[in-house]
């Protein structure tokens, strides 16, 4: 077993969580309702366009460090640690849930992550961890203000 099998393992977890948000993203696109949808609509497109990004650049790192990328819906549902969408298409509920995996996301990444990359002594990918982790921070900040004063 190669040296940084588990940050493979871990980086195509993360693959997986983010193939699960890009649809989600999308549904939440077509299907939010509320005083706030056009808004939340140009959102949630901007949101799966960036999830669709950060797939790209998660599989290209795992293939530049020797391994392979999950690259089929049955292993993203088997490896995601979020689940499918699930919130009616309210416009609170659906932030909620998408602070929800965010969270998620960044936990993994900061108790994880971040230590795997460590030590095998990969700073890139601990640099693309760490940027994703930041962005996500935003985030999360961002959409409990939208929320805040519902």
């Amino acid at each position: 077993m190669p040296e940084n099998q588990k940050l493979i393992n871990f980086l195509n977890q993360e693959l997986s969580n983010f193939a699960v948000l890009y649809i989600k993203l999308h549904r939440y696109h077509w299907f939010v309702q509320g005083r706030h949808f056009f808004k939340l609509h140009e959102v949630f497109e901007d949101l799966y366009n960036e999830a669709s990004e950060d797939l790209d650049e998660i599989a290209e790192r795992i293939l530049a460090i020797g391994g392979k990328p999950l690259a089929t819906m049955h292993k993203y549902l088997k490896e995601t640690t979020l689940h499918e969408a699930q919130a009616d298409d309210n416009e609170n509920e659906i932030i909620k849930q998408l602070c929800e995996d965010y969270k998620t996301v960044i936990k993994e990444i900061k108790e994880t992550g971040g230590s795997l990359a460590d030590e095998v002594n990969d700073q890139p990918t601990a640099d693309l961890l760490n940027e994703i982790h930041g962005r996500l921070e935003k985030h999360v900040w961002m959409l409990q203000a939208y929320v805040a004063y519902e």
